[in-house]
């Protein structure tokens, strides 16, 4: 098992980055929570890691925090939610925000994520009020974050791309990012103000 990886950020694309390890490039898939952290390319950074292995794939996920990483694993032990839409959960709401969800059984918040229906975000509140007490406890502390983040050619069209791997629809994603984006944003600004938009709603 993978569990932290060093290394030299060689290029990001949310949710996915690519990381030089000692001349080892690894694709990680990440949430945005750990995205709106990272330095520039080039830069070394530092991640907690998670290897899922599938029969057709081996997908390695990354976080900036310990914390982000228990709650990951929480999260694929709860029926139905699969590692996408635990990556999809972590980019809409940081560990502190679930953890105010759960406690205030807030499933109309957890439904406004994509993918996340009435049934699941019931699920989730019930199977995750017992298991949560113990993730405050944890660290989440990043190394390697801070930074600027560099711009992308196109950061609304790279924002909405991101939007779209986490689980948003096509029109949804470009309508979000039409209504956040200001002159100027980063990718990683620009979804970040999208997703707090849509958490509003």
């Amino acid at each position: 098992m993978i569990g932290f990886l060093r290394g030299k950020l060689l290029a990001k694309a949310p949710p996915q980055l690519l990381l030089d390890v000692h001349g080892v490039g690894y694709e990680i898939e990440a949430p945005m929570t750990t995205f709106y952290d990272l330095p520039q390319i080039g830069e070394e950074i530092s991640l907690h890691t998670h290897l899922v292995v599938r029969d057709d794939a081996h997908i390695l996920f990354g976080f900036g925090s310990e914390q982000d990483r228990s709650l990951f694993r929480l999260l694929i032990r709860v029926n139905g939610v699969g590692p996408k839409m635990a990556l999809t959960i972590l980019s809409g709401l940081s560990a502190e925000e679930f953890s105010r969800c759960i406690d205030n059984s807030d499933a109309p918040a957890l439904v406004r994520l994509p993918g996340v229906g009435k049934k699941t975000a019931e699920r989730l509140i019930i199977e995750m009020r017992d298991r949560l007490p113990g993730l405050q406890d944890r660290t989440s502390s990043a190394e390697g974050a801070g930074g600027a983040v560099a711009s992308p050619h196109n950061p609304k069209q790279e924002a909405i791309s991101a939007l779209i791997a986490l689980g948003y629809k096509a029109q949804d994603a470009n309508r979000m990012v039409q209504n956040s984006a200001e002159e100027g944003s980063s990718c990683e600004e620009i979804i970040r103000a999208a997703l707090q938009g849509a958490g509003r709603k």
